[in-house]
């Protein structure tokens, strides 16, 4: 795996991320990953690749107000 080495982060950013690692119970290394993962995504799963896989899946499908599907659910319980 690489390593990144990135210089020059205000001081207000390098405590914004170790108080958002610490929320998370994670190390800062272990938060900056988890945001480059989150804003860049992984390997193979492109943003615009499943929009257009969800929409093909969808497609045609007549939709129905979520609220009345979120209460039938609620009813049953």
């Amino acid at each position: 795996m690489a390593q990144l080495l990135v210089r020059d982060v205000p001081d207000a950013i390098a405590a914004a991320l170790k108080k958002r690692a610490a929320r998370n119970g994670r190390s800062a290394e272990a938060e900056h990953r988890a945001l480059l993962e989150q804003s860049l995504g992984t390997e193979g799963s492109d943003f615009w690749e499943q929009a257009a896989k969800l929409r093909e899946e969808t497609r045609g499908r007549i939709c129905g107000n979520s609220a009345d599907l979120i209460r039938e659910e609620r009813d049953k319980r």
